[in-house]
């Protein structure tokens, strides 16, 4: 570890998963030193990775952070960059928690001194522990020990933070500005202003009713703040802070937090199972199924529809994602991780301790106790969730055409397929006896 510098010479705050003025710990021990060089660093490795959507909403972030603080945009390993910028000066960073991050943290702080402030998350992973100082393997009795435990009040935010001025890489800058420009989807407004304007309209008019209204994708009774989450711009320590802890709302936020802890401590787990109940699976790798459910063309509406909206906007709702999951795992029997890559490429909110063990809670390899013979029914979760058919017309216009509840089921009705939808490309009832067959062979 390289000998600390004196504070006199200032310091470098470098902006990753926190994108954000307000509420910003590791940006107030910055300027504790002194004037700070705020940093980003466009990492080629994750932008390359990423989709067309997800870059352009991190670019518009980064673009809305340097619209308020002067901020130096390189672009480059930051394994190289940070130690160059920093110039013997130390790094203050919110500690990184994905596996990627870590292995990328370690390498530097063997050339700079990194100081790790919180984190993007209430509670940072690993510090709520059982009784024996192991991680909780349920997401219940975690919750628990998450409230108990509790978190710090929201830092303070800096009136007028005293930063060194701006000196970014033009191909950095023209990378960030051409990814907004050609952005495929209508993006929400980024930045800290924009996510404090949608937490303080679902506050005030929709988490009332979140508890009954979050399942229905018809409605619009989520938060849709996943995406600034996912890069920081908003902290749920800066909601928590209004809202009871025993509410739905928290409750969801906890969950966020406990597949962080579970990858943290199982870091393997973001690509391969969790559990090893159904080690030697059998799986199907059927690339044309799998084209018609990456394309919204399956011919089950609520599936189609939560794919389309994918697609098209870089979101689906949380009730689809379980269900779109459900299809491709158990009625195509795909491994999970073909469908939680293809979410990553597009979803603009996509974090991968949340995405990837979400997708093992449906496919039966994650956290749930008993997963193995949950198989959801697109029919009836369609009927339940969208009851008058309102997402799937939204969202599948070639059944726009077909009057409430018959949109989930247009093989049943005279007129269901004269707009070309796709007929149903495998039966469910048949394929839900496969996957319970299967499930069963490998538990013995």
């Amino acid at each position: 570890m390289p000998s600390p510098t004196s504070s006199s010479t200032g310091s470098v705050m470098w902006f990753r998963r926190d994108l954000r003025v307000r509420d910003n710990p590791a940006l107030l021990a910055a300027l504790e030193e002194g004037p700070a060089t705020a940093l980003f660093v466009l990492d080629p490795a994750l932008w390359k990775g990423a989709g067309p959507a997800r870059r352009a909403w991190l670019a518009a972030n980064v673009l809305a952070l340097a619209d308020r603080i002067p901020l130096t945009i390189h672009l480059g390993d930051p394994r190289e960059v940070v130690p160059r910028v920093a110039h013997g000066r130390r790094v203050h960073v919110s500690a990184e928690t994905t596996p990627y991050g870590r292995r990328r943290d370690d390498a530097i702080s063997e050339q700079v001194e990194l100081v790790p402030t919180g984190s993007p998350y209430a509670v940072g992973p690993g510090l709520v522990l059982n009784g024996s100082g192991k991680p909780y393997q349920v997401f219940s009795a975690y919750a628990r020990a998450w409230r108990e435990h509790g978190w710090a009040e929201p830092a303070t935010t800096p009136r007028s933070p005293d930063l060194a001025p701006a000196d970014s890489h033009q191909k950095a800058l023209d990378m960030l500005e051409k990814a907004v420009a050609d952005c495929p989807v209508d993006l929400p407004a980024a930045g800290e202003e924009g996510a404090w304007r949608r937490w303080r309209e679902f506050r005030d008019h929709g988490l009332a009713a979140y508890s009954s209204e979050r399942d229905r994708p018809d409605h619009d009774g989520t938060s849709r703040l996943s995406p600034y989450f996912h890069l920081g711009v908003l902290h749920p320590r800066s909601l928590l802070a209004d809202l009871d802890p025993g509410s739905t709302y928290a409750t969801e936020l906890a969950w966020r937090e406990f597949y962080a802890d579970v990858l943290w401590h199982d870091p393997s787990s973001a690509w391969s199972d969790l559990k090893p109940a159904l080690k030697g699976m059998r799986y199907d790798e059927p690339e044309d199924a799998i084209e018609a459910w990456r394309t919204g063309t399956t011919g089950y509406p609520i599936v189609d529809a939560g794919m389309r909206q994918l697609l098209h906007s870089g979101w689906m709702h949380n009730r689809v994602r379980m269900i779109t999951a459900s299809f491709l795992t158990k009625d195509l029997h795909v491994w999970w991780p073909v469908g939680a890559r293809h979410f990553l490429d597009l979803l603009i909110d996509g974090d991968v301790a949340s995405n990837n063990h979400g997708w093992q809670w449906v496919a039966g390899t994650g956290t749930d106790a008993s997963p193995y013979f949950r198989v959801f029914n697109p029919v009836t979760q369609g009927l339940k969730f969208d009851p008058q058919g309102d997402y799937v017309r939204r969202w599948v216009p070639e059944l726009a055409h077909l009057p409430g509840k018959a949109a989930h089921e247009p093989w049943k009705s005279d007129v269901g397929y004269e707009h070309d939808y796709p007929r149903r490309i495998v039966d469910h009832a048949e394929e839900r006896t496969e996957a319970l067959e299967r499930y069963q062979a490998v538990r013995g």
